[in-house]
């Protein structure tokens, strides 16, 4: 193995080589992080046509920005799997790897003949990740699932939004990312115990529905302690309070309070101790039962001063606040230039988004943009070209 490709395959996942079946987001974004991380991650896309996501906008000299984001660091290769001899390329390649990702709709894959049952006779030891809507032994499996069905049907989407305009959707495909960070977590665990204990194939099985559910944590606390579904609340906390958006002189601030020590602290600031004594606001369910007179005392302080100012008198008394931010603020922050969110290439191209998680004070991050269509398809597709050969190359 050359310098070059040392320099390409370092970090945790280094060694660790991945088969990616899956199209769009939920599969792609697994996967990404798992490339940034060091693994090698081959793609299999349709012939001629690739990933869904190649076809959405916007775009930038005619390549798509969002594929280039969810695809970065990978191999692409083109195989029709209907094909007896194109699937005989992926089974070789599946004795070489590790990890085999996709998120058709379930029953797809058992009728291509790649599914894990028949893809763990090629490789004993292979972990094999699918990623669909409801699960693959949902009464719902069989039925087609955007982001958006799957906010809507966990719950998310009636705790999201304001009583006066009714649920909304996240402003992210948080359904489809989060099952594939989810997955990509599984996966790593999977891997894990396969060299710590020595376990054989492993399925793994990742349903958004059930991500979403299972991250909705305080909804879940309030729908147990009181036997009755939250509702829509906007932009407050349904359980702490002060917790939301405050109008101040030239737009919204946040401010977060969730302990009585923060509340002294931040009616301090106001100059307005008096309301600590104030039995309406004395805890927390009290400011909360009473939030909108709580709101009324506080924009009374907040629409005299801008939002920077609200958010240096905080912030310096240690209280939480912040501006409402848009994108282009936000990866243009100070502290996105710190912490490295944005990933700028030699080439001067589109910045790229990697994972965000730092390892011993470094950030791995992919350092190759998301591939061409087939571009590696000779060094895939042709029998003659070893394991040993290809990494050679890479």
């Amino acid at each position: 193995m050359n310098a070059a490709s040392t320099q390409k395959r370092q970090g945790p996942l280094a060694g660790i080589k991945v088969i990616d079946l899956s199209r769009v987001l939920a599969g792609p974004y697994c996967t990404g992080m798992m490339a940034d991380l060091g693994a090698e991650v081959i793609k299999i896309e349709v012939p001629d046509h690739g990933d869904d996501s190649r076809h959405l906008g916007p775009f930038i000299e005619g390549e798509s920005v969002y594929y280039g984001l969810i695809n970065r660091g990978k191999r692409s290769i083109e195989l029709d799997l209907k094909a007896e001899e194109d699937r005989a390329i992926l089974f070789q390649l599946v004795k070489e790897s590790d990890v085999v990702v996709e998120n058709f709709r379930p029953g797809v894959t058992k009728r291509l003949g790649i599914d894990f049952d028949s893809l763990k006779q090629h490789n004993p030891a292979l972990i094999y990740a699918s990623i669909s809507g409801f699960g693959q032994n949902s009464p719902l499996a069989s039925y087609p699932a955007y982001d958006i069905v799957a906010q809507a049907l966990s719950g998310l989407m009636s705790v999201t939004g304001f009583p006066e305009t009714g649920p909304t959707r996240s402003g992210e495909s948080i359904g489809d990312v989060c099952a594939g960070m989810f997955a990509s977590w599984a996966i790593s665990s999977a891997l894990f115990a396969r060299e710590r204990h020595n376990e054989a194939a492993q399925y793994i099985d990742v349903a958004m529905v059930d991500v979403l559910l299972s991250m909705q944590l305080t909804g879940l606390s309030n729908l147990f302690a009181h036997d009755k579904a939250p509702g829509l609340v906007g932009n407050r906390h349904p359980v702490s309070t002060p917790f939301d958006t405050y109008h101040a002189k030239d737009g919204l601030v946040v401010i977060a309070i969730a302990s009585e020590k923060l509340f002294q602290r931040f009616c301090e600031c106001m100059g307005k101790t008096h309301l600590c004594q104030d039995s309406r606001f004395q805890d927390d369910p009290s400011r909360t039962r009473h939030h909108g007179e709580l709101r009324a005392e506080i924009e009374g302080w907040t629409a005299q001063k801008t939002v920077d100012e609200v958010c240096d008198l905080l912030l310096n008394a240690g209280v939480p606040a912040s501006p409402i931010h848009n994108l282009q603020q936000a990866t243009q922050s100070e502290h996105a230039q710190v912490r490295q969110v944005l990933i700028h290439l030699n080439d001067g191209g589109t910045p790229l988004i990697s994972q965000p998680v730092f390892f011993n004070g470094k950030k791995p991050h992919s350092t190759r943009r998301a591939p061409v269509l087939g571009e590696a398809n000779a060094l895939y597709k042709s029998a003659k070209t070893t394991s040993k050969n290809r990494e050679a190359v890479q």
